[in-house]
């Protein structure tokens, strides 16, 4: 059972940064790529970042790439987003989701969603 709990979310102003995380207290979190998904209001979910299981291997949404760092630290079943040079066109609600398989940037092929962490960046 994958169980997702996102903290670390906040507000910041415009040129800051916030670590967000996401704990897994299942017993698969290895099992799983995981990724980071954001939505602003009156937007869509999109994707942000995503990691392999091991976490040799990482990918970025253009909007944040140089920006934002995801890893993860299976000894620990977390996941991290690292946002640095905030925008406050960064403001919205992070979700962190997991999957089996490789990545994708399409949340329906998401399995397992988190609750979600509000980040506000403010001008």
């Amino acid at each position: 059972q994958v169980q997702l709990v996102e903290s670390g979310g906040g507000w910041v102003q415009a040129g800051g940064s916030l670590r967000l995380s996401c704990a897994d207290s299942g017993r698969t979190f290895s099992d799983n790529l995981m990724a980071w998904f954001r939505q602003a209001p009156g937007k869509d979910r999109e994707f942000v970042a995503a990691i392999n299981r091991r976490g040799g291997s990482t990918y970025y949404a253009g909007s944040v790439k140089g920006r934002f760092t995801i890893s993860r630290d299976n000894a620990k079943n977390t996941a991290y987003l690292q946002m640095d040079s905030l925008k406050p066109e960064d403001t919205a609600v992070y979700y962190c989701a997991a999957k089996t398989g490789g990545v994708s940037d399409y949340s329906h092929r998401y399995e397992y969603w988190g609750q979600g962490t509000q980040v506000t960046v403010s001008s």
